[in-house]
């Protein structure tokens, strides 16, 4: 009953960032690694297992999160709803990283731990795809960023889409490079793009 916890999505500049908790029920998955090592087929492949064989937990926070208490604080608050949506409560978790959510359970924050422990990547894995995905459907619903490729990231192609048709409310506006966009807050309480 060790869970694993990760996450996927603190760098970008345009999305929520999620977290996964996994517990191996089945030690035979092979090719368990840090996600951003993996293939997204040899991912996708692995997603398909854990979620079959392992109890998994995801959990999100939101854009407006993010800006409101920071890109670090809505990471742990990602990694706290995950550990919570397992549905069970782990005997111990293991979190990639050098921070731990304030919590009620026996934890150890691991650097590097999505390519130590099995229950980590596992979690890695979990996280990136379920992000990923989300990165896809918003490609469609505001086009011209390159999402689907770039998956929010500060990409180039990214970067001129942004000063081309400026922010979209995906857009982290607490991120340097999407705040430029917009002028201070009004005394009417209105932010405004430029």
């Amino acid at each position: 009953m060790i869970a694993g916890v990760d996450e996927a999505g603190r760098g970008p500049l345009a999305g929520p960032v999620v977290a996964a908790a996994v517990i191996l029920c089945d030690r035979g998955i092979e090719g368990l690694d840090d996600s951003k090592k993996l293939s997204p087929p040899r991912r996708a492949t692995l997603e398909a297992k854990i979620l079959e064989t392992c109890v998994v937990g995801i959990g999100e926070a939101s854009v407006e999160e993010i800006d409101r208490i920071n890109i670090l604080q809505a990471t742990l608050l990602a990694m706290a709803r995950a550990v919570e949506a397992l549905g069970v409560e782990p005997a111990r978790i293991l979190v990639d990283g050098n921070r731990l959510p304030r919590w009620r359970y026996r934890a150890e924050a691991v650097i590097g731990g999505d390519a130590i422990h099995a229950c980590i990547s596992a979690a890695s894995i979990i996280a990136k795809e379920h992000r990923d995905r989300i990165m896809i459907a918003a490609d469609r619903e505001f086009p011209g960023y390159g999402w689907s490729r770039n998956k929010g990231y500060g990409a180039a192609a990214h970067l001129a889409a942004l000063h081309e048709l400026g922010p979209t409310p995906l857009h982290r506006r607490s991120f340097a490079p999407v705040a430029k966009y917009f002028w201070p807050v009004s005394q009417t309480g209105h932010t405004t793009t430029v």
